[in-house]
């Protein structure tokens, strides 16, 4: 009876072990990654707690399912240990004007953003296009839509 619950234990979590797996790959195919590093290495958490672009060091990096991020301090590393959903970019790092408009994934400069109810925002912004100008025209409709352009891209 013993072995039999054993070998019960091991199959469930050889099967969260690949799941755990699974939603890493998953979640590095889906955001926008440069090197294998979020928001080109910008913090998360500053963007939220001192609402400015900060440049992380590899130092201070966090792997949050399969994700790294960098962090301008220790303490900004806690704080995303913390809670990490709270800080994690809106649409996995791509642009949300992009991804309101017509669902695609457009790269970002990570010093274009805003702070939405709580969450971070960021926007393509080269060559006399700013697409945060753009969103801020229609923000209502085109968080809709691209919330639901991510559900449909990112399941």
């Amino acid at each position: 009876m013993k072995g039999i619950v054993l070998i019960g234990l091991l199959v469930i979590s050889s099967s969260f072990y690949v799941s755990a797996q699974d939603v890493a790959t998953n979640r590095k195919q889906g955001f926008n990654l440069d090197n294998g590093i979020a928001i080109q290495g910008y913090d998360a958490v500053a963007y939220l707690l001192q609402n400015k672009a900060v440049k992380g060091s590899k130092t201070f990096a966090v792997n949050y399912q399969g994700i790294i991020y960098y962090f301008s301090s220790e303490v900004n590393k806690a704080e995303f240990i913390k809670s990490p959903a709270k800080f994690e970019p809106q649409y996995g790092g791509w642009c949300a004007y992009a991804m309101g408009e017509n669902g695609e994934k457009v790269s970002v400069d990570p010093k274009t953003f805003k702070i939405v109810a709580g969450k971070l925002y960021l926007f393509y912004n080269r060559y006399f296009n700013n697409t945060l100008t753009d969103w801020n025209k229609d923000e209502t409709n085109l968080k809709r839509k691209a919330d639901s352009n991510w559900q449909r891209l990112f399941k």
